[in-house]
């Protein structure tokens, strides 16, 4: 039985391009059942023109799992939607902050924030197509806006199209000038924008994103009234550190968690099976590479994987050599 996003939103780990994917998803799910998982952006015209079905592969183990669609059309993100519904996602989420100019050149992304009423429009869209939740991941503002006067009327303008649930990341996103990297880091943070947008609108359940690398951190955040936090780089890099006590910090659960050495070794058979269907240890294996970060081996795991993952037949053998670095 699926769990419930909105309960699994409390805390999220952010959809990031090249990154979470199905493999880090599932590695994800080892250590926390609860936290809610989001796909990197797949664009609507990908699925609905381009009939890239592929890219909605995922297991079943890594419910409660969100898709996000990039795209501008309500026409064919409603498509989207509906194939997305179909393939059993358990939310869909619209990307409104992506800064980079392939998405910028396809006039979605964080560029939307300039169109509330066409986001409106396209979440009416899927709404009309899908019983699952369909919600919106946002920036603050674009360029020159003015945070405080754009964020309130964009949230008012969608949430009137029937989305309850939004991720604010708490930057602006310069579409000029700045990099996708640079969007994430040099822009400064607004947290208590944020906060104040609870405030005005507490019928809206509201998570926060953007710079947030601890665990208490997040509970931070929650107690301050905020119903969710959703976290990037950090779940990413140092996955254990965050959603290794997940569970028990931010949901309450009283589920042992799996320590690290018990999350890589649990990989092992769906590494084995990866490989055997012809998938390269790599394209698991580097999803993992931050498990033991901060701890006596780290360093060396580090090594051994990355010198070895894309050697012919790296498999289940090289993680646990890597492994045996830690004892």
């Amino acid at each position: 039985m699926k769990n419930n996003a909105q309960k699994a939103a409390r805390l999220s780990v952010a959809p990031m391009m090249d990154w979470t994917d199905r493999h880090c998803r599932f590695f994800h799910r080892l250590m926390s059942r609860e936290a809610l998982l989001y796909t990197e952006m797949v664009t609507s015209p990908a699925l609905v023109r381009g009939r890239a079905l592929y890219l909605l592969d995922f297991s079943p183990e890594e419910h409660p799992v969100a898709l996000q669609l990039g795209g501008t059309d309500p026409v064919e993100l409603a498509e989207a939607a509906r194939i997305g519904q179909e393939a059993g996602y358990d939310e869909i989420n619209l990307n409104v902050g992506c800064p980079s100019d392939r998405v910028q050149s396809g006039t979605f992304g964080a560029v939307l924030m300039r169109a509330p009423e066409l986001v409106a429009e396209c979440c009416a869209a899927m709404r009309a197509v899908v019983d699952v939740p369909v919600t919106v991941k946002c920036r603050i503002g674009v360029d020159d806006q003015e945070p405080r006067d754009v964020l309130p009327d964009f949230l008012e303008k969608v949430s009137a199209a029937g989305v309850s649930r939004f991720t604010i990341h708490a930057r602006k996103a310069w579409l000029k000038g700045l990099s996708p990297k640079e969007n994430r880091d040099i822009p400064p943070l607004d947290y208590p924008l944020v906060h104040e947008m609870k405030a005005a609108f507490p019928a809206l359940h509201l998570s926060i994103n953007g710079g947030i690398a601890t665990l208490p951190e997040a509970v931070s955040h929650l107690e301050q009234g905020l119903d969710g936090v959703m976290v990037g780089r950090a779940a990413y890099h140092q996955p254990w550190d965050v959603l290794g006590e997940a569970d028990a910090q931010i949901f309450g659960s009283e589920n042992p968690c799996l320590t690290p050495q018990e999350a890589a070794r649990a990989m092992l058979p769906y590494i084995d099976a990866h490989v055997a269907n012809g998938g390269k240890l790599g394209q698991v294996s580097k999803h993992m590479l931050g498990l033991f970060t901060g701890r006596p081996g780290a360093r060396a795991w580090r090594r051994v994987l990355s010198e070895g993952a894309h050697k012919p037949g790296a498999g289940v053998a090289l993680v646990e050599a890597a492994m045996a670095e830690l004892d």
